[in-house]
């Protein structure tokens, strides 16, 4: 039937159709997924001074949060994912030795493909390129397996950089650092 149509019509069907498959429910939700993992937002330091606690609980005791090592995620709907260094001092030496930085995510997060329920954490990049998150309670809830990133310039004790990936980032400790993703 198309076949004997005139070529501007057979253009304004083939425009139309491709309209309509743009409008579908389908179509909507995954164009609203990349918008949304695009206008994610990386907070600087100064950006989460005034959202990150000072200090924070873990294990019984509360920890100093190393302000000027703390970095965070602000999605396109507000969500945030913070990341800090603590001063562990205090604690047991078998938890200082995993218990470095703390994370407060409003939203589940997936680190190295592993699902991580929103909430509050502390973390360590530890021995054997392992990286641990542990509950409040220093239960650990999450194993991953850090890499290494030899052509990192200028590492920094803590910092979140775009990942490969649109919608994917990377905690980095030093030039060590896991894929993380705001879900």
């Amino acid at each position: 039937m198309t076949r004997h149509l005139p070529v501007f019509q057979r253009f304004l069907l083939v425009i139309a159709g491709l309209s309509l498959a743009c409008c579908l429910p389908g179509n909507q939700s995954v164009r609203a997924q990349s918008a949304a993992s695009a206008q994610t937002k990386i907070l600087t330091p100064q950006d989460v001074g005034s959202l990150m606690p000072h200090s924070v609980f873990f294990r019984g005791q509360t920890a100093t949060v190393q302000m000027r090592n703390t970095f965070g995620l602000r999605s396109a709907d507000g969500t945030i994912v913070l990341a800090g260094l603590v001063d562990s001092s205090g604690y047991a030496t078998s938890i200082q030795q995993k218990y470095q930085g703390y994370i407060l995510s409003e939203t589940a997060l997936t680190i190295n493909g592993e699902t991580l329920s929103a909430g509050a954490y502390g973390f360590g990049f530890i021995a054997n390129n392992a990286f641990v998150v542990m509950n409040l309670g220093a239960h650990d809830v999450l194993h991953a397996v850090s890499k290494t990133d030899a052509t990192m310039p200028h590492p920094r004790p803590l910092e979140i950089v775009a990942g490969t990936h649109a919608g994917s980032y990377r905690l980095y400790a030093g030039r060590r650092f896991v894929a993380i993703r705001m879900k």
